[in-house]
């Protein structure tokens, strides 16, 4: 166990640190109220904020928030936005209510989602967008709440928590909906499928355009040093870097140079279990 980053300069400034298990403890919301903050600050607390708590400050609390809200609420706002497709995403920055990021809108900034982009380096982007935002609100915060904007419910998106067992890939789907999943799930939890009862992680991967073929998805049509590519519900995914079973991530060309016999041309990837088809 170390501290964050953020507890380790707030340390550096003789800032007083509290880390409360709960939020919902009298004791706690009163040791809150004591400090006598004007604004209240929060970025990826990941729970609801008590009502006691979102009034302790005479301007409220503000929340920095991973997507040009209305479009994803709640817990995973980065990982859906690219496993659903989106071309941009941005910050928020959103007063908060008794809602879960349903509050009202102070300023938003936008970032573009790439055909490269995973939730890592899209986490780092949008990590770099969220201060300078968060510090213009603050710098004259009573002209951004006087021009907030509300949220238009008909469209917003629920973004429930990633799961472990998200991470199977049914290779029934079409390869380019595999490789945003692909990207959505790195660095966490990592996409995988099983080949030879073995489970093959997949960190990177590619679509493309498929030849007309009557190979069963999963299927592996070549494996060379460009990558494995394997036949999806739609079109073929190259992998070009996953991990093997007490291994590291390791490119394609690395693996195949040590495991050609295991990616041979025919051999099949496992499709999921009728029950954990998504």
């Amino acid at each position: 166990m170390q501290a964050s980053p953020v507890k380790r300069l707030a340390e550096d400034a003789g800032l007083p640190i509290y880390q409360p298990a709960t939020l919902k403890d009298d004791a706690v919301q009163r040791q809150l109220a004591a400090i006598g903050a004007d604004i209240i600050v929060v970025v990826a607390y990941g729970l609801i904020l008590p009502q006691t708590v979102l009034d302790a400050a005479p301007l409220g609390c503000l929340n920095v928030h991973a997507s040009l809200l209305p479009r994803w609420r709640g817990a995973a706002p980065i990982q859906r936005a690219i496993e659903a497709g989106d071309t941009a995403t941005g910050i928020t920055i959103m007063q908060m209510d008794a809602g879960l990021d349903t509050g009202d809108m102070l300023a938003t900034t936008t970032c573009p989602i790439g055909p490269q982009t995973t939730a890592a380096s899209l986490h780092d982007d949008l990590a770099r967008l969220g201060p300078p935002l968060l510090l213009d609100v603050l710098s004259d915060i009573q002209n951004a709440r006087s021009h907030h904007q509300a949220q238009d419910d008909g469209l917003a998106n629920y973004a429930p928590k990633i799961l472990k067992s998200e991470a199977l890939l049914d290779w029934q789907h079409p390869a380019n909906v595999l490789d945003r999943k692909i990207r959505a799930f790195n660095p966490f939890p990592v996409c995988y499928s099983t080949l030879d009862s073995k489970r093959v992680r997949i960190w990177q991967a590619r679509p493309q355009r498929g030849e007309a073929q009557q190979s069963t998805a999963g299927t592996i049509l070549r494996s060379d040093e460009a990558g494995i590519v394997v036949a999806c519900g739609k079109d073929e995914l190259v992998i070009e870097t996953l991990q093997l079973e007490g291994g590291k991530a390791l490119s394609a060309q690395q693996v195949l140079s040590a495991h050609h016999a295991k990616f041979a041309v025919s051999k099949r990837f496992d499709l999921p279990p009728a029950s954990e088809q998504q």
